[in-house]
């Protein structure tokens, strides 16, 4: 999705401006490098999946002072006239090194490294740090929720409790890079080009005089897409009702595709659910599971052994509700061709231009990461 640069500059802290014209009033331009980097783990967590880089790089291609930006900057009474005219005319000069999309890092590893000169390479931190962190923090959970699905695809369903309606396209990018197969949220679908999946809420099926009559005018306007929600009432009850109607459709040459549960005991549930199915002839019917699915409850039902072929997972990965934020950081590390670093307790940084080296074993696995100079 491309940036429109329309009010994007202003959207930093008070303090990259300050510094900028400090540095634009003592004439200190020269090359910076600042690294972007996670400091520590938040508890269980071992690993961080990049993401963001896209939105990170329009933003820097397309950074632009509107008119209006100034004026707004001119009535703060903190800036200088020379310094305005400097922002008039700013674009961001510099390049960018980063670990790709999709690739897993570490704590204390660059994920993101700007070579700039100082005033443009200092403008962009605030901006660079709040898409990094939650694309990262985001693309790190679904990791995990990929990995504990076994192999059984799974849907973005977050964007009705992501923390705003740009949280939640960033989460359904960050939660594609990283496995799953597609979405619920249609701006995203539009805007990614990403798979959008949807069927029917207990809203829909309260609306008919019936759970039958709600599934035969489903499948009568969208028999492509033959899902039915059975748990409104009784999700047995309501797996018989979608038996009933699938012979009907199966009639017409019309599968019934899948059932969906979202909520009651999920094991015991689905388990039943397959038995009904299976003893119909729907051995090919998909059980589809949502509600409050993260990967500990993807691996605690599995390990049970639930009958699921897929999953909706939602507000607990659209949030990283067990770890919603990470300690990111933005650190000045060379300037005008010298290493610089900070040496504040339990917060020091590595001075210098940084490459990730990585190593793979016989088998084609990770074995480790040295972190050296460029």
């Amino acid at each position: 999705m491309k940036i429109n640069s329309k009010g994007w500059a202003l959207l930093t802290d008070l303090y990259e401006l300050t510094m900028a014209a400090c540095y634009f009033e003592n004439e200190m331009d020269q090359p910076a490098t600042f690294s972007l980097f996670i400091r520590s783990y938040p508890p269980g967590r071992n690993f961080f999946v990049a993401a963001g880089l896209a939105d990170a790089l329009n933003y820097l291609e397309n950074l632009r002072f509107t008119p209006e930006d100034l004026s707004s900057l001119e009535r703060t009474g903190l800036f200088k006239p020379a310094f305005l005219e400097y922002l008039k005319n700013f674009r961001f000069t510099g390049e960018v090194w980063a670990i790709p999309e999709g690739r897993l890092f570490f704590a204390e590893e660059p994920l993101l490294e700007v070579r700039a000169p100082l005033i443009e390479a200092q403008l962009v931190e605030t901006y660079l740090i709040n898409t990094l962190n939650l694309q990262v923090m985001i693309a790190t959970k679904a990791a995990r929720c990929v990995a504990a699905a076994q192999g059984r695809p799974l849907v973005d369903f977050s964007l009705r409790r992501t923390q705003g309606r740009d949280a939640g396209l960033k989460v359904a990018r960050a939660s594609y890079i990283t496995g799953f197969i597609g979405t619920s949220n249609v701006l995203a679908g539009k805007e990614y080009n990403i798979p959008i999946y949807g069927t029917m809420a207990h809203s829909f099926v309260v609306s008919f005089p019936s759970e039958l009559a709600a599934f035969r005018a489903f499948a009568q306007t969208f028999p492509e897409n033959t899902i039915f929600l059975v748990d409104t009432y009784d999700s047995l009850a309501g797996v018989r009702k979608a038996v009933k109607v699938g012979r009907e459709l199966k009639k017409a040459g019309i599968p019934l595709k899948g059932i969906r549960l979202d909520s009651g005991d999920i094991v015991r549930l689905s388990q039943a659910a397959r038995r009904i199915l299976d003893e119909a002839g729907f051995k090919e019917t998909m059980i589809f599971a949502s509600g409050a699915f993260d990967e500990y409850k993807i691996q605690q039902i599995l390990a049970k052994g639930a009958e699921v072929n897929s999953f909706g997972v939602g507000t607990k990965m659209g949030v990283s509700g067990d770890a919603p934020y990470l300690d990111m950081a933005y650190k000045l590390v060379q300037y005008n061709g010298r290493p610089v670093l900070k040496l504040s307790p339990g917060k020091m940084t590595l001075a210098g231009e940084k490459q990730v080296f990585r190593f793979y074993n016989q088998e084609g696995h990770m074995a480790k990461d040295i972190l050296g100079l460029r």
